[in-house]
């Protein structure tokens, strides 16, 4: 050999490259959780996502007697992104169309008169972005080498992170925007008020002044 890496080990060391650098960023993409769901009750989960994400999802629900659970996935405008009823253990995939709070919501209905019901016990994994993304799907559909996956990996990552700062610099231009206009309005208010506190005390002056000519305290 030549001494130089070959093309195995240096996808690795890209791969754990990748995780040292720009995992902190990815502490947000995913999310997995498991509550317990009472019976004739609702609880939901929140997240923002930002736009043209795709989110995927699997959730699993034990199963308990006469007991129906639904998943309704809604974002703030109420627009349903994907339900099912009386659901029990499948997956879920959308693309956002806008930045928003997004919601998933599982109820759980049980008829009158049934009887006491365990609780049921609710899975969900849930990713979006690049974590949503299946790299060994596209590595078959697209024929790349290991490397080439990683590298696409990276290059989809550093995308989601300068998108991530865009969006945090816009935001901070949108609150600088607001604490000037906030700060003109206050500026021009106090003006206001003290031309007002001006002209009534000049009003005071002079109607004080005829006031006491008339009683003939002064001259």
């Amino acid at each position: 050999t030549n001494g130089l890496p070959s093309a195995s080990g240096f996808s690795v060391a890209m791969s754990r490259l990748s995780v040292l650098l720009l995992g902190p960023f990815l502490i947000g993409s995913a999310l997995s959780i498991s509550f317990n769901l009472p019976v004739n009750s609702r609880k939901c989960l929140r997240e923002e996502i930002h736009k043209d994400v795709l989110v995927t999802g699997e959730y699993e629900i034990t199963e308990q007697p006469n007991t129906k659970t639904n998943l309704k996935i809604t974002d703030s405008s109420g627009h349903i992104l994907y339900t099912r009823d009386d659901a029990s253990k499948g997956k879920f995939a959308f693309t956002t169309e806008d930045y928003d709070m997004f919601e998933v919501c599982f109820e759980s209905k049980l008829p009158m008169g049934t009887g006491r019901v365990n609780d049921q016990l609710v899975i969900l994994d849930m990713k979006h972005g690049v974590e949503a993304k299946n790299y060994e799907e596209i590595a078959k559909v697209e024929k790349l080498k290991p490397l080439e996956v990683e590298l696409r990996r990276l290059e989809d990552l550093s995308e989601s992170i300068v998108n991530d700062f865009a969006y945090m610099k816009k935001r901070e231009e949108e609150m600088r925007d607001t604490n000037e206009s906030t700060n003109t309005r206050v500026l021009y208010f106090s003006i206001f008020s003290m031309c007002c506190l001006i002209g009534l005390a000049t009003w005071q002056v002079f109607y004080l002044r005829r006031f006491f000519k008339a009683k003939k305290l002064i001259e």
